[in-house]
């Protein structure tokens, strides 16, 4: 016979099970970096220092302790973007055709 004891019982059960789930996730993205939290590191980085993005990238790299040859798995497609249209500002690649973003 289940009493309403077991069922309370249950639910701190299933309640705890979802905050430790929870927990994990949340530790494992502190971790583990991914390229939406690297892209809003860098991000941040650029808007309070105001340096380009390519001396944030470095700078980054340079107090996690992280290889500059992991950067490229790391960084999204609208950072790509960003770092693209910079280095031809400043002359690292060469001007496409295509119409390029202002800044």
């Amino acid at each position: 016979m289940i009493t309403a004891s077991d069922n309370v019982l249950e639910n701190l059960l299933t309640v705890e099970l979802l905050n430790m789930q929870n927990n994990i996730k949340d530790a494992i993205k502190d971790k583990f970096l991914c390229p939406q939290k690297f892209a809003q590191d860098i991000e941040y980085i650029v808007k309070t220092s105001k340096i380009t993005y390519i001396d944030a990238i470095v700078t980054y790299c340079e107090e996690n302790n992280i290889e500059i040859e992991t950067v490229p798995k790391l960084i999204s497609k609208p950072l790509k973007e960003k770092l693209k249209c910079e280095a031809i500002q400043l002359n690292f690649l060469k001007k496409t055709s295509r119409a390029t973003l202002k800044f």
